[in-house]
């Protein structure tokens, strides 16, 4: 369905064919059509074995051989090596084996070994930086497999999701949608490439892409959307974590900043407030980045007495600041500039610099601020 909606994208067949063709593997061809489901065109993608030709089971070493003797370029061999290792990692976990032990039986055959080389070539030809994917349907019901009847999601797509903490939701479960929705193959392309979120994008094209199953109830399609994210300008992925606090010695708060900062939050702040039986608080309010989430929550439960926090993620737009040495009339001064969008939209002088100048000069404070001030502003805009 992944290389059905990708072709649907304009992903030429030709190259596909070509690509797969360095690949040692045989008595298979490939089929595309369009196809309806519930009203909806869509490509079904399928690889058609010769019935004459007998498949047999592949070790993890045996197919990464077969991926990295290919003629592929050297990121479409790293990606479809990748998946098949997070893929025998999983299924040596399951079996409780060494992964050198690991026989695949469905993921082996040829069909699955096309899939996830033949996507890795579409991703890289469409030149797709990023892949978002939204959460995964769970389907329902039960899968035959080499290793007998098997409960829906199969162990090794439950695993997979597990790992990459993928989100999912629970549909369809009566009627003739029940089934395998996920299978280990996509569960293994999806969780290793994709991101789980909706970016903020400019759309160009849609793709749908179906296999053999057809509801009456829903189209079974995959829709993969083409765009260009939009970056928006210096904005920061945040997150907030705050805590009430109302018996704690006041002078820890100070070392507290001091260790908050030390670890990389962005902005540390105290605000008054009343809590039950109207005792006076203080609300601790800490933003950090999402990476030092961790720490940041370490560094105030061991330093409060706080018995938990509340976490948010903010985002936040920055402008950019630039910090240089001007030599003004009145002698040599660093200085603050705010831009945002190229155009400059603010000057500060650094107190410290102008406040031992109107010493020196014995000039009231404002008026050094103000010249050079001025100065500055005037020296930028030329």
């Amino acid at each position: 369905m992944i290389l059905g909606a990708l072709l649907d994208l304009s992903f030429p067949l030709d190259i596909l064919k070509d690509s797969l063709s360095s690949l040692d593997l045989h008595g298979y061809s490939l089929s595309v059509e369009k196809v309806k489901r519930s009203s909806i065109t869509a490509t079904k993608f399928s690889v058609v074995m010769d019935p004459d030709y007998h498949q047999h089971s592949r070790s993890l070493s045996d197919i990464l051989k077969i991926i990295d003797s290919s003629k592929l370029p050297a990121k479409v061999k790293q990606t479809g090596s990748a998946v098949f290792q997070r893929l025998g990692e999983v299924e040596a976990g399951i079996h409780g084996v060494d992964i050198q032990e690991v026989h695949f039986h469905e993921i082996g055959a040829v069909d699955s070994i096309i899939d996830i080389v033949g996507s890795a070539v579409a991703f890289d030809w469409l030149k797709i930086e990023k892949f978002c994917s939204s959460a995964l349907p769970l389907g329902s019901g039960t899968v035959k497999t080499d290793h007998g009847i098997l409960p829906v999601p199969a162990p090794a797509t439950l695993e997979l999701l597990a790992l990459a903490k993928a989100p999912v939701v629970d549909f369809p479960k009566s009627g003739a949608s029940q089934g395998e929705l996920v299978t280990p193959t996509g569960a293994a392309l999806v969780t290793m490439l994709a991101q789980f979120r909706r970016p903020d994008m400019t759309m160009e094209k849609v793709g749908y892409g179906t296999g053999s199953k057809d509801f009456a109830e829903w189209p079974n399609v995959l829709r993969i959307w083409l765009g260009e994210e939009k970056e928006a300008q210096n904005q920061q992925d945040l997150v907030m974590l705050e805590t009430n606090i109302d018996d704690m010695n006041p002078q820890i708060y100070g070392y507290l900043m001091e260790k908050l900062f030390l670890e990389k939050a962005a902005d540390v702040w105290f605000t008054p407030i009343q809590m039950k039986k109207n005792r006076p608080a203080v609300m601790l309010s800490v933003l950090g980045p999402a990476s030092a989430e961790a720490k940041l929550a370490e560094i105030i439960m061991r330093e409060t007495s706080t018995l938990g926090m509340r976490v948010r993620p903010v985002s936040r737009h920055t402008a950019q600041r630039e910090i240089i040495e001007f030599d003004s009339t009145l002698g040599k001064v660093n200085a603050k500039v705010k831009r945002f969008m190229g155009a400059v939209l603010g000057v500060s002088p650094e107190y410290e610099d102008c406040r031992r100048i109107a010493l020196e000069r014995d000039m009231p404070l404002q008026e050094v601020l103000g010249i050079i001030e001025a100065e500055l502003r005037k020296h930028l805009a030329s």
